[in-house]
């Protein structure tokens, strides 16, 4: 578990420490006070950009006049019985585009984090995750694919670099020729290799998922049945192989350069893929249904992945921003229920903020309370 948490110039913290109990923590406060920052903070122990997606300029923290963010650094130390590790990221140098990662001081890749937290978290746009963009939901399914599959996160960006490599040859050709074609046979053979390991991690992924949701059964929240459209996935879920995989995909890519070259975007592969829900209950897409039911649909995906995630030896740490917003008593009553239960059960660690402590009142005396202001951290009780 996650014992003490500090920030150095992240955001909207000068510098701050805060020591962490077992299970829940509510972090409540004034709007702009900090609890956001704090969950990126904690979202920042795993590959990629963390809950918001920024840069790492983005996340250095600003005086008034200062046109470039401070180098900040965000620390955690984790203890196991007798044991301690310690994890650090950040920037050495104002504007900085790299993030460093660092595990008991040494400098390390950041897929290693992965050994040591799984993050999991959801935001209030993910409030109607169904009926919103379909790469929003893509990007939200392939951060479940990683965190129990750190192999998927590389995968996923070998394929997004050489997909954008493939689009600036083909745009750079002349009266509808697209340029270097044995350059673009080269990119489209690491495209298609990336693509097929990411669909094959993506069609195992929802197979694992769809369990969990099933094996939860309809507790508190609605159960839905998960699809993926996508030309390489259903192969893969209809049990082709990686090299049959990726020879449809580099057949395809080479089809239609000149369309691409032509629209000016990758219209075809994996990047295009997209996650499905039915609302079980109700037997209709969840796209159809109202932010409250689309927010309990997710919850219950995000437990299905936290009980996935159990048993594979890293910490599994659950981050909600505005958990109970358009959640009814009953449903806000039995997500709390939940959490203390997995925090038992799993060593489930959970952040929760919100600006009225009084939507939190039923986790009064089982969970740690901490008041986010000023850029202070108050422990209360």
């Amino acid at each position: 578990m996650i014992t003490a948490l500090t920030l150095t110039d992240f955001r909207s913290y000068a510098a701050a420490t805060l020591s962490i109990a077992a299970g829940a923590v509510v972090l409540h406060g004034p709007n702009g006070a900090g609890k956001t920052n704090l969950l990126e903070a904690i979202s920042l122990f795993t590959p990629g950009k963390g809950l918001r997606g920024a840069t790492a300029p983005e996340m250095g923290r600003r005086e008034p006049g200062e046109a470039t963010g401070r180098a900040w650094a965000v620390a955690a130390v984790l203890t196991d019985g007798d044991d301690e590790t310690r994890l650090g990221t950040g920037v050495q140098s104002p504007g900085a585009a790299r993030r460093i990662v660092r595990i008991d001081g040494e400098t390390a890749p950041p897929g290693r984090l992965l050994d040591h937290l799984r993050p999991v978290w959801a935001t209030p746009e993910q409030d109607r995750l169904f009926s919103d963009a379909r790469a929003d939901r893509l990007r939200f399914f392939d951060r479940l694919v990683f965190a129990a599959d750190p192999d998927h996160a590389a995968s996923v960006s070998a394929y997004e670099k050489a997909l954008r490599e493939r689009l600036r040859l083909l745009t750079e050709g002349s009266e509808g020729q697209p340029a270097d074609p044995l350059w673009l046979d080269a990119l489209e053979l690491r495209l298609a290799e990336a693509g097929a390991a990411a669909a094959l991690a993506r069609a195992a992924a929802l197979t694992t998922l769809q369990a969990a949701i099933d094996e939860r059964g309809d507790r508190p929240f609605p159960q839905a049945d998960l699809g993926l459209s996508g030309e390489a996935e259903n192969s893969a879920t209809a049990g082709a192989d990686k090299s049959t995989i990726s020879a449809t995909l580099r057949e395809g890519f080479a089809r239609f350069r000149l369309r691409d070259a032509a629209a000016g975007r990758s219209l075809y592969g994996p990047h295009r893929s997209d996650l499905t829900a039915l609302h079980r209950d109700k037997n209709r897409p969840a796209a159809e249904g109202s932010s409250g039911e689309q927010k309990a649909l997710v919850l219950n995906l995000i437990l299905a992945q936290i009980a996935r995630l159990s048993g594979q030896g890293a910490a599994p740490v659950l981050l909600l921003d505005e958990a109970p917003a358009h959640l009814d008593t009953r449903r806000r009553a039995a997500l709390f229920d939940e959490i203390e239960a997995q925090s038992t059960s799993l060593g489930l660690q959970a952040f929760l903020p919100g600006t009225e402590p009084e939507l939190f009142a039923p986790l009064r005396g089982r969970a740690q309370f901490v008041r986010v202001e000023g850029g202070a951290l108050t422990v209360e009780g």
